[in-house]
């Protein structure tokens, strides 16, 4: 049986003992991705409007796909698809938080992922994505578009009608108990 020592006085001879040359190229890595960090942070107080688009999108795209995913049947998956457009402004201060809080960081250790040339543990498959290119609406689909719209705004003025119509009389039988 031999037992093997690690020379840890000589650092060419033990890796996890550093030079000096590397501590300061580490300290200054390590200030610069600091940098990088500071800097996101400030572009995304200072872009928080983009900010609260891409969450929008991303949210849009990101409910529907779930719905679809989770909910096969038809009634419930349009009742779902309703609490979730009502529900997106809740959405969007809580991403916005969290995006501001967690996203400098995460970006930050991806950038440096990227510039440490390191070669990744696990290489994910490729594969192959079928991209299509899209054309603007055709005249028949902008004039059903335009008569969507129509019937959409009548259903919000409806909505706003009875609403109002509703909060009426709670406020008039409130005062009549009172």
């Amino acid at each position: 049986m031999t037992i093997v020592r690690k020379n840890t006085l000589n650092p060419t001879l033990n890796p996890s003992v550093s030079p000096p040359e590397n501590l300061a190229e580490k300290y200054m890595e390590a200030e610069r991705m600091h940098d990088v960090l500071l800097l996101l942070q400030n572009l995304i107080n200072s872009e928080e409007a983009t900010v609260k688009l891409i969450l929008d999108c991303l949210y849009d795209v990101g409910s529907v796909n779930l719905i679809n995913q989770k909910l096969r049947l038809k009634p419930l998956n349009r009742v779902m698809k309703l609490i979730a457009r009502m529900s997106k402004p809740g959405f969007k201060i809580l991403a916005l938080y969290w995006f501001k809080k967690n996203c400098p960081q995460l970006i930050t250790n991806w950038l440096h992922t990227q510039v440490s040339f390191e070669k990744p543990q696990k290489t994910p498959e490729q594969v192959a994505i079928e991209v299509v290119k899209l054309e603007p609406y055709s005249i028949p689909e902008t004039e059903n578009l335009s008569q969507e719209i129509k019937n959409l705004r009548s259903q919000v003025k409806w909505l706003a009608g009875i609403s109002i119509i509703a909060i009426a009389v709670l406020v008039v039988r409130a005062t009549w108990l009172n």
